[in-house]
């Protein structure tokens, strides 16, 4: 895969992948550098990559008071390294941490390197909990360091319980293995495999890997070629004709093959094409889309006979005659990684009868709750079987998605009657032979944060495979395409064997992520033969004509030193552009006729061109070079002599405009007669002075080009004026008045000429351009919004249409306005208010567009925290024409002076949790908090207290104190819990003592590890007091019935240590004196029991990263 690197995109809470600089809004997750670079031949060995591991200890992390910190400098690879990290977060709430070259500074120009590496910071308590992550860069001087913005949350880190910080040290580790850098530039794909590959558009290697399996399935390509399409139709509209025209240039194109057309087709725009999806949903959408697409086609029908296998799933009674089935369909099967070692271990767990019985009976018709089997059987599997393996999945411990990089083996050949047929159902039809053979492998490389995507294909079947990487593809062995995608460990060799090193072994990061077997009995008619007969006529005829175009332009391209380009400017052209395309200058020279010549012909031969194109005789032409004025202006200089003229062209194009030099733009003068008929040009001295002519009307608020003048250096503009009234139409005694257009970057300057003065006298000269009007009259000054030449060019320059968007709907246009990028806050939110019908624009709030993410900024901009319309607009090096607006329920001024929380109010006797949103000044305390929730909640009596307390993941973290300002309290990551005060807690007592109540289960998945869950809450103890009289309380306050109660467990709590208690003990004799009640206890009394909460919903789409949008095709 090419390197691509997006422009920098904002987005809040994803995981960022990106280089170190200081500020917040940094690049989105973009895929990296591919793991492994190709072998270029059959032949060529691949390296194993040199790897290594570095661990850093940090002592009094917390104490720390340095804004970034490197490690010590490690070599991997010959190169030198160290680790950066931000220890209290690179302007997020997240440690920051990267790989860093240490010797970046000093490195010679053009440097590179291609590493994958991994960071961790390690926990202490129980390594399973280290934070890992890994991804893959190509290092250079650009981009020196790369890893992580939002590592880990710094409330994780800095938290004792957990592990991280102990004895307030940090134990942090780098995985390092470096690349060897292969040069592609020079590889022919087409040449060395028949095949071509795909652009990537920034982040499309899943869609283009995607492509290449389905493309490489003939039968699918055909059915793609027989949908109906016309030659009206646009490629960038139609998905079938998209597809069509992509599949076509993979047949007979010679080169890699743009993808552009086809996301047009999909809907998506730039910024979906930057971010990566998951390759599985991209498929069942996209077969789904052509599924719809196909109906009521020659080829309805085909995604099934494909894909489509059937499943039986059964639920069978142990002790009566009662047995559910329900036959299903499916596209692809969603194997299980974890826990599995092959292929067949996952089907022998897809095929595992569960036993419903104890708690989990199963509720039968007519029967009631009953002991049964659960399972499920294959009725049939599909010509091609698509096979999806879990590679990621969800971690409910650690609350994200997780990579599962163990190893797992795939078969070359897979039977799938194995054992007596025993993954299918009797029903089967056992004339089916379900032996399949391997097609391809699609593989993700890197981690669930960020990766690539590529496939490994035998497109015939054949013992040689392929390796599709975006653009490249090249040739591979078998073992490359199997052993080396199954994941796991590798093992390194030992460097100095003699000093019993301890086997250093890394995880493989790269492994299949989909397999596709065809059926062997079906192989000769899915790889079927596929040629220019199976595509429309329309679609080659279209298809070989942009062919044609673009050998044409390459051949210009090849042949471009041996021309030049020659673009020539008439009075036509300057009267067609001026005001409407262009209101400066004098013409834009991308939309005049160019000429490609020869650069051997001379230019006298060139002029019979032109006489044949304009239809002007070579005796009546004359042509002037234009030249860049200091002010950064455009005009014609002066006229070609006729030495010049003898000159060939290439000579005269290195005699002008050093600036544009690649082309040659000239002026054609052409003199009219009274009939409109051509003349000799005039004779030119060096009192001649050429001047352009452009009119203003103020009523139309109209500028036009009028035409062009000789005058006399020493002439004044008086001797003129009857000339200017006649080219504008206008009584010979008009009084007019004449200004001279100098120059409009960066800004306007247009200034009044005096009629008296010679025009030497007001320094005019060959090329220069005087607007003129009809001169204003005093009373209608008023009426017009721009009553002369120079507040019109002021307007014109700094005009700015924008587009005004809801920021509840933030893909639609709601309106346009017309206004100034020198409009104020204040003018800009004036005119918004006017149009939608608002009395008081300061309830306006404005928020800029990102130009990359396509979405408006994550910050509003502040109550006139800009100067101006134009900032409003910038983003970057890019300016948008997009606003989006919300109208506030209160002044933006106000509002800004607010601290807005999100408190939930636990009521003291109903089982309720309502959320408040509380607004008040960020002066205010959380006793003000507290104040303004009395007014809103109902209470159990009228002089209940309450309290304010921090609770994150199901602990109570803090009780904030009343004194405390909410101006930072965090809201975001953090819950508030606002509650009542039980009677009971106001009056300790010497002899009681409040502790923590947690609710807690074991994760059979996790080693038994603690997991918390449900409302935490305090809970008075009495010295004496054993846990069964503190059972009854518990079970009254939490309203538990008898039945559920009795299966709970308790135990005391100690660094996620569970200690089981008996009924008799003393409880409060076993927690520490403790004072305060602030902070996260190290000790809490644990009920143990099953958590009946609804879960969320992540079973959809187990596979689907953390950091993902679901993918969605448009149209």
């Amino acid at each position: 895969m090419t390197m691509m690197t997006p422009p920098p995109l904002e987005q809040e809470d994803d995981e960022m992948l990106v280089p170190h600089p200081e500020f917040t809004e940094g690049p989105q997750p973009m895929e990296v550098a591919q793991v492994e670079a190709p072998t270029m031949a059959e032949n060529q060995p691949v390296e194993d990559p040199p790897t290594s591991r570095f661990t850093w200890t940090i002592e009094n992390f917390s104490r720390l008071n340095t804004k970034k910190l490197y490690s010590e400098i490690f070599i991997v690879g010959g190169y030198k390294w160290r680790i950066l990290i931000f220890p209290k977060g690179n302007n997020v709430d997240h440690l920051s941490m990267y790989l860093d070259v240490a010797d970046s500074g000093t490195l010679p120009y053009g440097w590179s390197r291609n590493a994958q590496f991994s960071l961790a910071v390690c926990n202490q308590i129980h390594n399973k909990f280290t934070i890992r992550k890994d991804t893959q860069h190509q290092f250079n001087a650009r981009e020196s360091d790369w890893g992580f913005t939002s590592f880990m949350p710094l409330g994780d880190l800095y938290d004792p319980i957990k592990g991280y910080l102990v004895n307030d040290t940090c134990v942090i580790e780098a995985e390092v293995a470096v690349r060897r850098v292969v040069d592609y530039w020079n590889y022919d794909s087409k040449k060395e495999t028949g095949y071509v590959g795909l652009k990537n558009q920034g982040a499309t290697c899943y869609m283009n890997s995607l492509l290449q399996t389905l493309y490489h399935i003939p039968y699918f390509r055909k059915a793609v070629y027989h949908m109906p399409t016309t030659e009206i139709d646009i490629p960038s509209a139609s998905i079938p004709l998209a597809l069509q025209s992509l599949f076509y240039k993979l047949q007979y194109s010679d080169s890699s093959v743009a993808t552009k057309e086809l996301t047009k087709s999909f809907g998506w725009d730039m910024y979906d094409s930057f971010m990566q999806h998951d390759v599985q949903e991209l498929n069942r959408v996209l077969c789904e889309k052509l599924e719809d697409k196909m109906k009521g086609t020659v080829v309805e029908g085909a995604i099934q006979q494909l894909f489509e296998g059937h499943h039986m799933n059964f639920i069978e009674c142990i002790n009566v005659d009662y047995k559910s089935s329900r036959k299903e369909s499916f596209y692809d099967l969603q194997l299980d990684v974890k826990g599995c070692k092959d292929v067949y271990a996952s089907f022998d767990k897809y095929v595992e009868v569960e036993r419903l019985e104890g708690d989990n009976k199963y509720h039968a018709e007519q029967y009631g709750l009953q002991d049964a089997k659960k399972g499920a059987l294959f009725v049939d599997f599909p010509p091609v079987l698509q096979l999806q393996l879990k590679r990621f999945e969800y971690d409910y411990m650690r609350d994200t998605m997780v990579k599962i990089n163990d190893r797992y083996e795939f078969p070359l050949q897979l039977n799938l009657d194995r054992d007596n047929r025993k993954y299918l159902s009797p029903d089967a039809d056992h004339t089916v032979r379900n032996l399949y053979t391997l097609h391809s492998v699609l593989v993700h490389s890197g981690g669930v944060h960020g990766g690539h995507y590529y496939a490994f294909i035998r497109p015939t079947l054949s013992d040689q495979w392929y390796k599709f990487d975006d653009e490249r593809v090249t040739k591979e062995d078998v073992k490359r395409a199997l052993e080396e995608q199954y994941g796991g460990e590798e093992e390194l060799p030992q460097t100095n064997p003699g000093f019993n090193n301890t086997p250093f072994k890394f995880t493989k990061y790269s492994n299949a992520y989909m397999l596709v077997y065809i059926r062997e009995s079906d192989k000769d008619k899915i790889i079927c033969n596929v040629d220019e007969k199976d595509i429309a006529e329309h679609l080659r005829i279209r298809l070989k004509k942009e062919q044609e175009e673009k050998e044409h332009k390459k051949k210009e391209k090849a042949e471009a030193h041996l021309y030049t380009i020659i673009k020539v400017a008439r009075d036509e052209d300057l009267a067609q552009q001026t005001g409407k395309d262009i209101y400066f200058d004098l013409v834009d020279h991308e939309k005049v006729r160019s000429f490609r010549i020869q650069k051997q012909m001379p230019f006298n031969l060139f002029k019979d061109e032109v006489a044949k194109e304009f239809g002007v005789p070579v005796q009546y032409q004359r042509f002037w070079l234009w030249a860049k004025r200091q002010n950064h202006t455009y005009r014609p200089n002066r006229p070609l002599h006729p030495q010049e003229e003898a000159q060939s062209v290439g000579q005269l194009r290195e005699v002008s405009n050093k600036a544009h030099n690649a082309e040659l733009r000239l002026f054609l003068e052409v003199e009219l007669g009274p009939d409109l008929r051509a003349l000799p040009p005039p004779d030119k001295t060096k009192e001649d002075i050429l001047l352009f002519f452009k009119l203003y009307d103020p009523e139309k608020e109209e500028l036009r080009y009028v035409g062009r003048l000789f005058v006399k250096a020493l002439g004044k503009p008086l001797e003129i004026l009857s000339k200017l009234n006649q080219m504008a139409g206008f009584s010979q005694n008009e009084e007019i008045e004449l200004y001279e257009e100098i120059k409009f970057d960066p800004s306007v300057m247009c200034e009044h000429i005096d009629k008296k003065l010679s025009f030497r006298s007001s320094q005019l000269e060959d090329g220069d351009i005087i607007c003129y009007q009809k001169a204003p009259i005093q009373e209608n000054e008023d009426k017009y919004r721009y009553p002369d030449v120079p507040s019109f060019l002021e307007y014109v320059h700094n005009r700015q249409v924008v587009h005004f968007r809801s920021l509840e709907r933030p893909k639609e246009d709601d309106f346009s306005l017309e206004l100034s990028k020198l409009f104020t806050y204040d003018d800009v939110v004036e005119r918004l208010a006017r149009h939608i019908g608002l009395d008081d624009p300061s309830k306006i709030r404005l928020t800029s567009h990102n130009c990359y993410s396509q979405q408006p900024k994550p910050q509003p901009v502040k109550y006139r925290g800009v100067e101006h319309l134009s900032d409003m607009l910038v983003h970057y090096n890019q300016i948008s024409d997009i606003l989006y607006y919300e109208v506030l329920d209160i002044p933006l001024p106000e509002l800004q002076g607010l601290k807005t929380l999100k408190v939930a109010f636990h009521h003291a006797t109903k089982d309720e949790v309502v959320i408040h949103n509380i607004r008040l000044p960020k002066s205010s305390t959380v006793a003000d908090v507290i104040n303004d929730l009395k007014t809103k909640v109902e209470l159990s009596h009228p002089n209940a207290e309450l309290r304010l307390i921090e609770v994150f993941y199901h602990k109570i973290y803090k009780i904030f104190p009343p004194s405390e300002k909410i101006e930072n309290i965090n809201d975001q990551y953090w819950t508030l819990r606002a509650e009542e005060i039980p009677e009971e807690e106001k009056n300790l007592g010497p002899h009681n003592r409040l502790i923590h109540v947690y609710h807690f289960m074991k994760d059979p998945n996790q080693n038994q590890m603690v997991q918390n869950f449900g409302e935490p809450f305090f809970l008075v103890i009495h010295d004496g007091e054993t846990l069964a009289e503190i059972k009854l309380r518990i079970q009254k306050k939490l309203q538990v019935p008898d039945d559920e109660f009795s299966k709970w467990k308790f135990a005391l709590l100690s660094l996620g240590r569970p200690e089981y208690l008996q009924d008799s003990d003393i409880i409060a004799g076993r927690f520490q004196q403790r004072r305060d009640v602030y902070g996260a206890w190290e000790q809490y009394l644990g009920l143990e029991h099953s958590d009946t909460t609804p879960k969320r919903a992540y079973t959809a789409n187990q596979s689907r990263h953390a950091y993902e949008k679901p993918v969605k095709i448009y149209n």
